[in-house]
């Protein structure tokens, strides 16, 4: 391990931003003072190995605290940690929510992709910029999709160091809350403890803006007292209280802050049943139920978790994948505020019939209302009984950790995001082994998405035999549909696996100049008008060419340019590819570049780009790394030989 410092000294407020979450320096090998007894101490080996976890969460506490990571707070941070700088600046240039480089302490996010920019997001950034100015002290940042797209286009604020010297911490700045660093609620005072009693103290805001309008956005940076609240969850649920839902039906009936809420509206009862069951007969439910995977690869959930379950390596994890980074997707942002505690139960079942100890949530870091509403439920959990030493008195002892990303779409990826919480890159690992034999930390681990998770509740309250009669006899129980861009109701459906592609889209209010369904988000595929009949299954889009993927459908009316559409996906995968493999790292450049060629070009200089998109996306998908690789021609593709694009 090659540690070499530079010359960079941190400031008073970036040690305090590290001291906070790690505690202060137990010696001047970590950054105090030099003492006698430094000759004789040093921090090494599996202790130094052991914390190298934590070097996320500091990064986080230093762009909250300063909006920036210098020089010398990173050194500072790997003298805590021992990690070599050179790995620490390769993990904080990795994320897009973080800046190695001086910039103001009000960031404003601006989305600028698929649902947004038909919206008028090019427009909004114009806008702002010019009413802002340069000398504003605001940094506007056009941004991949935010999980906003039912409200779009959508912006949001960040502002580092809330509350400064003097201001009440318990006065929330910006619209209905602030957020305090790895898991405070709203308008929580600094010094609050996380499941490994870490203090937490880096304080930040936030502001949601969705729908934007210049004036409003220009509001929430300069004037944050003044921004309104955002919208309730079941704003975003159509079809809010309807008795037809299962998934989605406490989202605007139940208060998601209150504990006592959830338990009336039959919160509990399932954990209470997995206990009578046991761990192998609440794996025999989710198996019997055909419970598959929500976030697209659709494996089967049982198998995983039995899996994981038989591993004689101990210990074993459970994480939850809520980092749904997919353009289009919101999914799992509506039920985690909506509907916090589901989550909190559903990870506790799955813990207990995987014998795992441990949970991590890892939170998108661009969701700051479900970090507040999350943490406020883990807080209330604990409290009660419902998570720590002893759950609902049964002996089983189980905590979660919630561990906030920082923009990287390729965190969704099973074993990048286990390298995430590491410490290390976000890049996939290759495979075998699988993380049921080897995930995080190189133990047995357990990975599902939110709306996975959430299904396991109502496998164990109505039993297995009734959830799989709903929906069809390889695709059973509930599906969510985040209906985006052209319809007149858009939001987060709920139907049962088998609905048409039409039902949803009638159901949403689709205009009647429908040109094209974008089927999976990014990663997806496109469909014609003349095609909503695909039944809204994995087996069925499967048949049909395409890919029902997390649940994505956005409608694009025949005035959205589609050429601008499929370029905004190209770059879209430019930015997020690791970079770990060739076959991603170059194609996706060379797509972008041949997309941008065809734009000018008719005629055979046109085939000749097309002919060369064929060739590097076959490249992709053939031989990268991981999923994001292998998709990332799929939309391009689909438009080019189901919508005549280019012709």
């Amino acid at each position: 391990m090659d540690l070499r410092f530079g010359d960079g000294k941190p400031t008073d407020e970036e040690r305090a931003a590290v001291d906070a979450l790690l505690g202060p320096p137990e010696s001047s090998w970590e950054g105090a003072d030099r003492s006698d007894a430094d000759l004789r101490w040093a921090r090494g080996g599996r202790e130094a190995r052991d914390r190298r976890d934590l070097l996320l969460p500091g990064l986080h506490a230093l762009n909250d605290r300063i909006g920036w990571i210098s020089e010398g707070a990173l050194d500072y941070l790997c003298r805590r940690l021992t990690v070599p700088p050179a790995e620490a600046y390769g993990v904080a240039t990795f994320y897009a929510m973080f800046s190695v480089r001086p910039r103001p302490a009000t960031v404003l996010h601006v989305c600028t992709d698929l649902a947004c920019t038909t919206a008028g997001a090019s427009e909004l950034c114009a806008a702002v910029e010019a009413r802002l100015g340069p000398d504003s002290g605001v940094k506007v940042e056009r941004s991949p999709c935010l999980g906003l797209c039912e409200r779009a286009p959508a912006a949001l604020v960040i502002r580092a160091g809330y509350p400064p010297s003097g201001d009440d911490p318990s006065r929330p700045a910006f619209g209905d809350e602030a957020v305090q660093a790895e898991g405070g609620s709203g308008g929580a005072a600094p010094g609050a403890r996380n499941g490994k009693g870490r203090r937490r103290e880096s304080l930040y805001a936030t502001a949601v803006v969705a729908p934007a309008t210049p004036e409003a956005t220009i509001i929430a940076t300069t004037a944050p007292e003044d921004a309104p609240p955002e919208p309730a969850p079941a704003l975003a649920v159509p079809q809010a209280g309807h008795p037809s839902l299962t998934l989605l039906a406490r989202i605007g009936t139940t208060d998601p802050t209150s504990l006592d809420a959830y338990r009336a509206a039959g919160g509990y009862t399932a954990l209470r049943r997995a206990f009578a069951l046991g761990p192998a007969g609440v794996i025999r439910e989710v198996t019997d139920a055909g419970l598959v995977g929500r976030g697209g690869a659709a494996f089967p959930t049982g198998r995983k978790w039995q899996a994981t379950a038989a591993q004689p390596d101990h210990p074993h994890y459970l994480v939850c994948n809520a980092d749904e980074s997919e353009p289009g997707t919101f999914k799992d942002r509506v039920l985690m505020e909506g509907d916090p505690y589901a989550l909190v139960e559903a990870m506790t079942i799955a813990a207990y019939a995987t014998g795992a100890h441990r949970g991590y949530l890892y939170l998108r870091g661009e969701y700051p209302r479900a970090l507040a509403r999350l943490t406020h439920a883990l807080a209330q959990a604990r409290a009660r009984g419902l998570l720590g030493d002893d759950v609902l008195g049964q002996g089983y002892a189980f905590d979660i950790e919630i561990r906030r990303g920082a923009g990287a779409y390729i965190c969704g990826e099973e074993t990048a995001l286990f390298n995430s919480i590491e410490g290390y890159r976000g890049e996939p690992r290759s495979k075998p082994p699988f993380p049921v034999e080897k995930g995080l930390f190189g133990k047995p681990t357990v990975e599902n998405n939110v709306e996975t998770l959430v299904n396991v509740l109502p496998i164990l309250t109505m039993g297995a035999q009734a959830y799989a009669a709903i929906g069809t006899p390889t695709s059973t129980g509930p599906k969510l549909f985040c209906v985006s861009g052209s319809v007149r109701g858009p939001g987060l459906y709920e139907l049962p696996f088998g609905a048409t592609l039409g039902e949803l889209l009638t159901l949403a209010g689709v205009r009647d100049n429908l040109r094209a369904v974008l089927l999976g988000g990014a990663a997806g595929g496109f469909v014609r008008p003349d095609e909503l009949d695909i039944p809204l299954t994995f087996e069925g889009t499967r048949e049909a060419g395409t890919t029902l993927g997390s649940g994505v459908v956005m409608a694009f009316d025949d005035t959205v340019p589609l050429p601008r559409l499929l370029l905004r996906i190209a770059e879209f995968f430019r930015d997020e590819s690791c970079g770990q493999c060739v076959p991603c790292r170059v194609g996706t450049v060379r797509q972008e570049e041949a997309l941008h060629r065809i734009a000018d070009r008719t005629g055979a200089a046109a085939a000749e780009d097309v002919a060369l998109l064929r060739e590097v996306g076959r490249a992709m998908r053939d031989s990268s790394i991981c999923g994001l690789g292998q998709t990332a021609w799929n939309a391009v593709e689909s438009a080019i030989d189901r919508l005549g694009a280019y012709e």
